[in-house]
C-alpha cells in the first residue's frame, strides 16, 4: 500500500520529464521533415507542403486554366490548399499520438 502523503522522487519526475520533452522535440523535427501532397477532387491542382505549414508548390492542370474562369479556379485551388492542410493535421496528429496516450496514463 502506498502512502496517501508520500513525496514523489524529484529527480525521478524531472527525468521523465526530460525524456517526454526530448521525445516531443524528435517528432517535431519528424513532421517538419515531412512532405504532404493533396489534390483537388478532380486532380486538377495539387499542393506541396512541408510539415510545418509551408507550401512549396502549387500545381495546376493546364487544362484546368483553358476550363475554368478565375473565380472557379481559385476554388479548385483553395480546395486542394485545404486538402493539404487537413493531410498536415491527421499526420501530424498520428506522430504525436503515442506521446499524448503516454502522458495521458501518468
Amino acid at each position: 500500500m502506498t502512502e496517501p502523503y508520500a513525496v514523489p522522487d524529484m529527480d525521478e519526475l524531472l527525468s521523465q520529464v526530460r525524456k517526454q520533452t526530448e521525445e516531443v522535440q524528435r517528432i517535431q523535427r519528424t513532421v517538419e521533415a515531412m512532405e504532404i501532397k493533396a489534390h483537388s477532387r478532380q486532380n486538377e491542382v495539387t499542393v506541396t507542403l512541408r510539415g510545418d505549414g509551408r507550401f512549396t508548390s502549387i500545381d495546376i492542370d493546364p487544362r484546368a486554366i483553358r476550363e475554368y474562369d478565375a473565380r472557379n479556379l481559385s476554388e479548385i485551388v483553395l480546395e486542394a490548399v485545404n486538402a493539404g492542410l487537413q493531410k498536415l493535421a491527421e499526420a501530424s496528429s498520428a506522430k504525436f499520438a503515442p506521446v499524448i496516450a503516454a502522458a495521458k496514463d501518468v
